[in-house]
């Protein structure tokens, strides 16, 4: 899908077609739109393929006067309405050219669809650089907010998890800590990216976009500390309830022992008396039955001050 957008009257608004200072966004691009992009537009066919790689790493490239920026977009999806949210991150291209700016992705994302929704304030599509880093910027704010809903249910699934003890819960918080490895790579990924940004060499930075981007780059180190600080919570919190599945495991085991020892005395006063040989002590039915409960009775007060049964 192929969309062109432009400020009007501050606000981004969708246009017909390609114009001087728009920006064009290709979601899921097809071989025409890829065509228009890489004919039409002159841009490399390798900068407007790069992003429809899912391996892509983040990168920044130059080709005489076309800049190629790929950052990694935390995304987030839930295959059903019952199914859990499973957070991940994709590669776009930010490809910048004299005339426009063009992001390139392999779907949809919620920074794509907040910008050209108009959603994000004071972007100006013909200030390229300032689109550039408003851009990043959302896309780290956006990281931000992801791994405050890990937290959020993380703390959730624990509690459900202490009260029910389900393998539903447990594989979730695997995913969720999935998921932050793939924040924690991606955030790092970035932050090079970003870290040669600011050294001027590629883009031409005058001060304000230096702040700016200095500001994306805080926001960055934020959300890899923050990603840290969640996966060894997390991941601590996986250990402990590991523990605690042993745990009860075990108890129930020593429990089900203990009342396997108590049921084996009637199987072996009951056998013996049941054998055909002659001169058993207490040869009555009444003797062999109180024997039997003498017996279960004195091995489960032991068993019980050993707190077999706890």
């Amino acid at each position: 899908m192929l969309n062109f957008y432009k400020t009007i009257n501050n606000r981004v608004t969708e246009i017909p077609g390609l114009e001087d200072g728009c920006w064009v966004s290709a979601v899921a691009p097809t071989e025409e739109e890829l065509h228009f992009l890489i004919e039409d537009m002159s841009i490399d066919s390798g900068f407007v393929r790069a992003a429809l790689d899912e391996e892509e790493a983040s990168r920044v490239d130059t080709d005489d006067n076309l800049t190629l920026v790929i950052v990694d977009v935390p995304t987030a999806q839930r295959a059903s309405e019952d199914a859990a949210i499973v957070y991940s991150t994709m590669p776009m291209a930010i490809i910048y050219t004299p005339q426009h700016i063009v992001t390139v992705s392999l779907k949809e994302n919620a920074v794509i669809s907040e910008i050209s929704q108009g959603m994000v304030k004071n972007i100006q599509t013909d200030q390229k650089t300032q689109f550039l880093l408003k851009m990043l910027l959302r896309i780290a704010s956006r990281f931000l907010q992801y791994l405050k809903q890990i937290d959020k249910l993380s703390d959730t699934t624990e509690n459900l998890l202490h009260r029910l003890m389900r393998n539903k819960e447990i594989i979730q918080l695997l995913g969720l800590e999935k998921s932050l490895v793939y924040f924690s790579s991606s955030l790092k990924s970035n932050e090079v990216t970003l870290e040669k940004l600011l050294r001027g060499r590629i883009l031409k930075l005058r001060e304000e976009d230096e702040d700016l981007l200095e500001d994306v780059i805080i926001e960055v180190k934020q959300a890899i500390e923050m990603c840290g600080i969640y996966s060894n919570v997390l991941s601590g919190t996986m250990d402990a309830f590991a523990s605690i599945i042993s745990n009860n495991l075990n108890i129930v085991m020593k429990g089900l022992t203990s009342v396997t020892i108590v049921m084996a005395i009637p199987n072996m006063i009951f056998g013996m008396y049941g054998m055909n040989v002659q001169d058993l002590p207490f040869p009555f039915f009444w003797a062999s039955i109180a024997l039997t409960f003498i017996l279960m009775g004195i091995v489960a007060i032991i068993l019980i001050k050993k707190g077999m049964f706890k």
